[in-house]
């Protein structure tokens, strides 16, 4: 009998020596293991220091019938399923708000020329903001040319009046915003440009290839005569 015993994992000898102690109604057996996942005891119950540990339920015959994984491992199971249900529900999110926006681009338009209107309309009102930001920028800059003029003047003096050195602030500060004002106008003609290259893709695709009513020239170069 010790010899067969010995052949046995460890596991198996543990819990058939904890069977045969148990009185003859028992049936089952469990046994536990410490936290780095090694097996320290066997019996009808685990013991209350090692609940929060893995387990496992054996029958009769030494099979796994049960396994309790340890309270970490729920915890962090868990965490890991409330992410994959959060990932889930932006995953659908996403999809359902591309098909809203592929049904009103499809509504929108009848071809794809349609889109390059649009783009060219929508960048002409920017392009002329651009145009009156630069005429405004041109006389900030003549206004700040003059109050560096103004500040020279007065340094040659000696003595710039406090009055004077906020003039010439200013007239800096005003340029420097008429600017930014220009350089926001070329990152929306930029953004403008970018959304409608990806709607005129997405219609085409969606369309199957060359939009409903596109011509030839749309897609292909005409032949060289």
């Amino acid at each position: 009998m010790s010899e067969r015993l010995s052949s046995l994992p460890l596991i198996a000898v543990i819990a058939t020596a904890a069977l045969l102690a148990l009185p003859a109604p028992a049936q089952k057996i469990v046994c536990w293991k410490d936290k780095s996942g090694k097996v320290i005891g066997c019996g009808d119950r685990v013991p209350p220091e090692f609940q929060q540990n893995e387990s496992k339920t054996l029958d009769s015959r030494g099979l796994t019938r049960q396994t309790t994984v340890s309270a970490a491992e729920a915890a962090r199971l868990k965490e890991e399923e409330k992410k994959k249900a959060a990932l889930k529900v932006e995953e659908d999110r996403r999809i359902a708000e591309q098909r809203r926006q592929d049904t009103a681009l499809v509504n929108t338009y009848t071809a794809a020329k349609e889109i390059d209107v649009r783009r060219d309309r929508e960048l002409q009102v920017v392009d002329l903001q651009i145009q009156q930001l630069q005429a405004q920028l041109r006389n900030a800059a003549d206004a700040h040319t003059a109050q560096k003029t103004r500040y020279a003047s007065f340094e040659k003096r000696g003595k710039v009046p406090d009055n004077v050195k906020d003039d010439l602030s200013n007239s800096a500060a005003a340029e420097e915003r008429v600017k930014t004002r220009i350089a926001e106008r070329e990152k929306d003609k930029e953004r403008i440009a970018t959304i409608y290259a990806q709607q005129k893709a997405r219609f085409i695709e969606l369309k199957g290839g060359a939009a409903p009513g596109s011509s030839t020239a749309e897609t292909k170069p005409a032949p060289k005569k």
